[in-house]
């Protein structure tokens, strides 16, 4: 009997362990089996090639929220402006990206042609990936998804990409 009252507690105390270390790093242990995948905040962060290969963009904090700006684009001539006139180089064109569950970040997207601002979804479901998801009226249905890849080329005067 004592033996089996020891296991019992040596059992109790690794649950109790395990449940004081998540506690301590404010973990759930839903939440700590999707830390081992990675810090979702450092997967989306980073340069991103756009989907049709013309365009890199910047992913990091702005505050508390992430946000992402046009840094790199193939153009010939002069650079490309938006619909107000401005330049599209250094255009925030991803804005209030807020965290929400899984790893996804929801926040609004800015089309530079028309000045039109979309919600918009982003997350990294595989290293070096990430998935834009633009929508209409907040419902995600009503979208459609891209998927960008991370950018490690380099990016010349003016916002100008390799050709």
């Amino acid at each position: 009997m004592l033996e089996f009252a020891s296991r019992r507690s040596k059992g109790l105390c690794h649950i109790f362990l395990a449940m004081l270390f998540m506690a301590g790093c404010g973990l759930t242990p839903r939440s700590a089996c999707a830390q081992t995948r990675g810090n979702p905040v450092l997967d989306v962060e980073g340069y991103w090639l756009a989907q049709d290969h013309d365009g890199v963009f910047l992913i990091g904090h702005c505050g508390g929220e992430l946000c992402g700006k046009l840094v790199g684009m193939q153009y010939e001539g002069e650079m490309p402006k938006d619909v107000n006139g401005r330049p599209q180089c250094g255009l925030m064109m991803l804005t209030g990206f807020r965290a929400e569950e899984h790893g996804h970040w929801g926040g609004h997207i800015l089309d530079p042609q028309t000045g039109k601002v979309y919600d918009s979804k982003i997350w990294s479901p595989q290293p070096d990936v990430l998935k834009l998801r633009g929508y209409i009226l907040g419902i995600t249905l009503f979208g459609e998804t891209q998927t960008w890849t991370r950018y490690r080329g380099t990016i010349g005067e003016a916002c100008k990409m390799p050709a």
